[in-house]
């Protein structure tokens, strides 16, 4: 099996699911940040993956890539990056609390249990700082 045929598999499976995401009734993704993001991670896998080809940490078959090189690297490898643009944030989106649910017990209450305030006024839990 090459890479470009197990690639094209869960990159499928990523676009159902980013689909899936843009058309819930949920929190928007913002597109722009997708994109943004995007070319953000491309640019550091182009950058990353050719210096530890280069430097011999990993390498691939020739028989399993197209055959296809940005530098030294196949490019194949954009493909886990494409797969985490796509699939993460719509993961996110898809698992996250629903717009419509109210907030939670701890929200904006986080991290002040056991804190001192610094004005000399009472804490959270009645006793007073000194």
């Amino acid at each position: 099996m090459t890479y470009t045929v197990l690639n094209a598999v869960f990159l499928a499976v990523a676009l159902v699911v980013l689909v899936v995401a843009l058309r819930s009734h949920r929190p928007r993704l913002h597109r722009t940040a997708l994109i943004v993001t995007a070319g953000v991670l491309l640019t550091l896998t182009a950058v990353f993956d050719n210096i530890m080809i280069g430097v011999g940490l990993v390498d691939y078959g020739e028989a399993q890539t197209s055959g296809v090189r940005l530098g030294v690297m196949p490019v194949e490898d954009f493909s886990y990056t494409v797969f985490a643009v796509l699939a993460l944030p719509a993961l996110w989106t898809l698992l996250g609390r629903r717009a419509t649910d109210g907030p939670s017990e701890t929200d904006g209450h986080r991290g002040t249990e056991g804190h001192r305030a610094t004005d000399g006024s009472r804490t959270t839990d009645g006793s007073r700082t000194s």
